[in-house]
């Protein structure tokens, strides 16, 4: 892509968002945004995370797969935690559900595709782009391009089937449901992938030996006691009131979750 401003569209004031495990210690961030905003003045940056741990591209699967829908259609959503960055992975354009998405194929759009179906294009990658920094010299000036107003097509060729994480256990049960934690938020808080509306009245939880009841909120136990709830994000989530639920349980993502009752 030709390193100039691109011509404002009917696009051109676009949201932009970025996802990244970049940090904001280093300026790798606001290279990106500069080229963002030089290639498409007037977009609206937005940061969704730039902590997520380095190469935990299922952490960030699960951050993007939350956030996307709470912004408006048409923005574009730049997700970049790529430990295979500049080897034969493909860089990827997508849109779905009235947004747009620019990410690696390593799996972050996972959680994405299960919500909405996504056409692909394959980015190529620039002359001179450095093989270490696909966020700024190929994510970037796809998002500006999107941003601008150019279409799917006009970026690269079809991707075809992109590339998906393996899903967390979920199975119903004669007594209930199993399902998996796949995400431990900031608070040390166990987020399950088990629906709210699979989980009956009077249920418990049944983890770490622990028969845990359902609650609604952190506050309906003492402090420092373990607490199960239905989450913000609509899903079973185990916490520990004032406390880390990882730490008291000594369990993380990918552990199996009962739910009985």
């Amino acid at each position: 892509m030709e390193e100039r401003t691109l011509a404002a569209g009917p696009r051109v004031s676009a949201i932009v968002t970025l996802l990244t495990d970049f940090g904001t210690s280093d300026g790798y961030v606001g290279e990106m945004k500069g080229r963002i905003l030089r290639l498409a003045p007037g977009v609206t940056i937005v940061d969704i995370a730039h902590d997520i741990a380095a190469g935990d591209v299922e952490a960030a699967a699960f951050v993007l797969g939350r956030t996307w829908r709470a912004f408006p259609e048409g923005t574009v959503h730049v997700a970049v935690v790529d430990p295979g960055v500049g080897t034969q992975r493909r860089g990827l354009a997508a849109e779905g559900g009235g947004h747009r998405f620019v990410a690696p194929d390593n799996g972050i759009l996972t959680l994405v595709l299960d919500q909405a179906p996504l056409a692909a294009v394959v980015l190529p990658v620039p002359e001179g782009a450095a093989p270490t920094f696909h966020g700024r010299d190929v994510f970037a000036p796809a998002a500006a391009a999107l941003a601008a107003g150019a279409t799917l097509g006009s970026l690269g060729p079809s991707a075809g089937a992109t590339l998906r994480l393996k899903p967390g256990t979920l199975r119903r049960t004669e007594g209930g449901v199993i399902g998996a934690i796949i995400h431990v938020d900031r608070f040390g808080t166990l987020i399950t992938n088990i629906p709210g509306g699979m989980i009956q009245a009077g249920a418990r939880v049944q983890i770490a030996g622990r028969a845990i009841p359902v609650s609604r909120t952190f506050g309906d136990v003492a402090p420092c006691e373990v607490v199960a709830f239905t989450g913000s994000g609509g899903t079973l989530e185990i916490a520990v009131r004032d406390g880390r639920a990882d730490e008291v349980l000594g369990i993380g993502r990918g552990t199996d979750v009962q739910v009985t009752g």
